[in-house]
């Protein structure tokens, strides 16, 4: 009974040891096969489907069905309106075209390889390394300041604090009824003779504020022409005015209100130019930056003109 019992336990042993010996070999194959699936690298452009690489389908497109060979592209579809797909890629679905918010507009359009541009409409900014879910109102300066800097689509206004008034300044001469018509803080009526008593001051101003007549350094239009840039400090309230003064209608002007603010300023100048031709001069843009009370813009414009080379002095 007991050599019985012995040889079962012998059997059962045998039994079991050669049921490892076949298991041990298909994990064997099992891992090798999961490696090999591992170590498949595609290049930049292919992208991986099963055991295979792909290539890319190009931008503007998305995959509607993967290849069956290696090396090989899959069937490629154009991305639908609305939606784009900015790079070559392996993916099956294109992405949604951004909607610019209410507060902001279109700078480029949405098309099949690109998403679309949005930025704030005048008046409003974002700042670009933050979130931007609603432009910010443009800040005015206070009463006690002056503008630094114009308010962008990108960045706020900057101000700084106004230097007390120098007892030699040019104003200190005006009676109180021209210097409060010297700006149009003040009624129709009055500020009609303030346009007329601006344009008799105005030769007056440059003489008595030391402002000498420029003389361009190139011909006179591209020397101006490579000033406009400068003209981009003009407040964004004042730009309306400073355009009438230079001849502009207001039909023209109100035709560029979609530009960016740059754009505009750079559009409309050239407006300008083509219309005074010869006669057209950065003198005269100043001239009428300091009749709109822009002194400080108006020197900025001058400071930049010459320090760049674009202009000197005159005697």
């Amino acid at each position: 009974m007991l050599t019985f019992r012995a040889g079962c336990l012998v059997i059962l042993i045998l039994t079991v040891f050669i049921s490892l010996l076949g298991a041990f070999p298909q994990s064997a194959l099992y891992l090798s096969r999961r490696r090999m699936q591992q170590d498949i690298y595609c290049s930049a452009d292919q992208y991986q489907h099963d055991n295979m690489c792909c290539l890319n389908c190009r931008a503007g497109t998305h995959v509607k069905s993967h290849c069956t060979s290696s090396g090989e592209m899959g069937r490629c579809e154009e991305c639908d309106h609305g939606l784009y797909m900015e790079h070559a890629s392996g993916l099956d679905q294109c992405f949604k075209c951004t909607q610019c918010h209410l507060d902001q507009e279109v700078v480029r359009p949405c098309n099949s390889t690109q998403d679309t541009v949005c930025q704030c409409k005048q008046g409003r900014f974002c700042v670009p390394d933050q979130a931007c879910e609603v432009c910010k109102k443009c800040s005015r300066c206070d009463k006690d300041e002056e503008i630094v800097r114009n308010c962008t689509s990108t960045s706020n206004t900057e101000c700084k604090k106004i230097q007390p008034p120098s007892t030699s300044g040019s104003q200190r001469h005006l009676p109180d009824s021209i210097k409060d018509c010297y700006t149009d803080n003040c009624p129709a009526e009055e500020r009609r003779n303030g346009d007329t008593l601006r344009a008799s001051l105005s030769n007056w101003q440059l003489e008595e504020e030391q402002f000498t007549r420029l003389i361009p350094l190139d011909a006179g239009e591209a020397s101006l022409r490579k000033c406009f840039e400068y003209l981009e400090e003009i407040e964004v309230d004042c730009h309306k005015r400073f355009f009438r003064h230079l001849g502009i209608s207001d039909n023209v002007i109100k035709s560029k209100e979609n530009l960016p603010y740059e754009d505009k300023i750079h559009d409309l100048l050239n407006i300008w130019v083509e219309k005074e031709g010869r006669e057209a001069s950065l003198n005269e843009l100043l001239k009428v930056l300091l009749n709109l009370n822009q002194r400080r813009t108006a020197e900025t414009v001058r400071e930049k003109a010459i320090h760049n080379g674009h202009y000197i002095c005159g005697c």
